[in-house]
């Protein structure tokens, strides 16, 4: 509802940042994949402790269910946790290449058609299951359908870098990074779309380094390109670049250090979910160097947390805008104040800062079509839609604590729910955290009702 009925006036759709784009898609995605997580395990909870028989076989269930109501969520979650690191990896390299994104409206759309083909491709984990000939066709070529617009998105990156002004900071380093990583990851994954290989690696490291490349090498990478980014926006110092391009290096190759092995390992028949093996299967030797990649690769996730905390502490100061960004939360001083901007901003075009700190530079236009600068266009605009600030009150949400006492209340009365059935800990354990979460739950629920009628007490000035 924030995106798309409280946009600053002027930016539309197409203006807006496409890491607003990504997670306007993973909201879509929430809403329709959290349901059928939340009908398997209601119909679950009921199999343990009610007597219903929706999984099990004996009693004329069907597990295959279980998996189809699961996946159904699982694979679009695969979604939710990569296209926020899309977004992310799409505002970094136009910053550090000094050059509009290529093909925004493909960037953004190819991320509406991810979002879309998700769910239509939840079997593919399910091809050891038996569905048949004709159920694997289809979820075999819809996966493979699926990487057409991740494609997109990969070659309209390399485009927005190739002739541009690189700036290679830690940031720019990491979203690079996932480019390489998720290629490797999506390549992977195209012949776990085909259900005759699917059928060899099911259940094998080589799904294991698989979802590895795709989720840490993509989505891990993408949130500390976005780390690095943000971070002087956030806190108003500057993380320490040199120990961040430490971290890179050090991460990366101990991130391959630990995961490529893993397609070797599954080819050669080692299966998933196992702690212990015997010797003399050939699988010893990339277990080892498994086992340092993991070191290393822990190191150089506690040498970011000493980063943060050092430059939390003595850290450069970051100015307003220390990589010269396009979007407007770079207009605000570091960090930005409760109410953002003293007035809202009137959108002009998909990179607004730029409008007013380089009015003379020349617009991107099609051939045979007028060129404009900046500013001109930014005149042309006012003219049609109004002034270039709104002198409205700045409308702030009240600040409350009740959403997070609410998820508390609704994990504790989960948790109590989970031993219901153990006639031991039914009523010493049990009963009381399921009655505690419900009240508490009821005293969330009313509390935020209540308090999102105060307004905030910060007032723009």
């Amino acid at each position: 509802v924030t995106v798309l009925n409280m946009r600053a006036p002027g930016m539309t759709l197409n203006r807006m940042p496409l890491f607003v784009w990504m997670n306007l898609v993973v909201s879509f995605i929430l809403v329709f994949a959290f349901p059928t997580l939340t009908v398997a395990s209601i119909e679950l909870l009921f199999d343990r402790h009610f007597g219903t028989r929706f999984f099990l076989p004996q009693q004329g269930g069907d597990p295959t269910l279980w998996q189809h109501l699961f996946w159904f969520f699982g694979h679009p979650e695969v979604y939710i946790l990569i296209l926020p690191a899309f977004g992310i990896v799409s505002e970094v390299l136009p910053t550090f290449s000094r050059k509009p994104i290529f093909g925004y409206a493909f960037v953004a759309y190819s991320g509406v058609a991810i979002g879309f083909l998700g769910f239509l491709v939840w079997a593919h984990h399910m091809f050891a299951v038996g569905l048949g000939p004709m159920a694997n066709a289809f979820f075999g070529g819809a996966s493979f359908l699926i990487a057409v617009p991740t494609g997109v998105k990969i070659f309209n990156w390399i485009a927005t870098m190739y002739r541009g002004s690189l700036n290679l900071t830690t940031a720019m380093y990491y979203a690079i990074g996932l480019i390489g990583m998720f290629v490797i990851g999506g390549i992977s994954g195209i012949t776990l779309a085909s259900p005759p290989i699917d059928l060899q690696q099911t259940d094998s490291y080589y799904v294991v380094a698989h979802m590895h490349y795709v989720l840490f090498g993509g989505a891990i990478f993408g949130l500390l390109a976005g780390t690095f980014y943000w971070f002087p926006k956030i806190t108003g110092r500057l993380l320490d670049e040199r120990l961040g391009k430490i971290q890179f290096w050090l991460s990366l190759i101990s991130f391959n250090l630990t995961f490529f092995p893993m397609h070797i390992l599954g080819t050669d028949g080692m299966p998933r979910r196992i702690y212990t093996y015997e010797s003399g299967l050939g699988w010893d030797f990339w277990n080892l160097l498994e086992t340092i990649g993991a070191y290393l690769l822990a190191l150089s996730i506690l040498l970011m947390v000493y980063n943060v905390v050092k430059s939390l502490r003595s850290g450069e100061r970051a100015g307003n805008d220390p990589w010269d960004g396009a979007t407007l939360e770079w207009s605000v001083a570091s960090p930005p104040p409760p109410y953002n901007f003293e007035r809202i901003p009137v959108v002009h075009s998909r990179r607004p800062l730029w409008d007013t700190k380089y009015p003379e530079l020349e617009m991107a236009h099609a051939p045979g079509t007028e060129a404009l600068t900046r500013g001109e266009a930014v005149k042309r605009d006012e003219e049609r839609i109004g002034a270039s600030t709104i002198d409205a009150p700045i409308h702030l949400p009240s600040n409350t604590f009740m959403p997070l006492l609410l998820a508390i209340a609704l994990t504790t009365a989960a948790y109590g729910i989970v031993y219901l059935s153990d006639p031991n800990l039914r009523f010493v354990l049990s009963i009381p955290l399921i009655a505690v979460g419900v009240v508490l739950t009821f005293i969330a629920i009313f509390r935020w009702i209540q308090v999102s009628r105060i307004d905030s007490p910060h007032v723009a000035h």
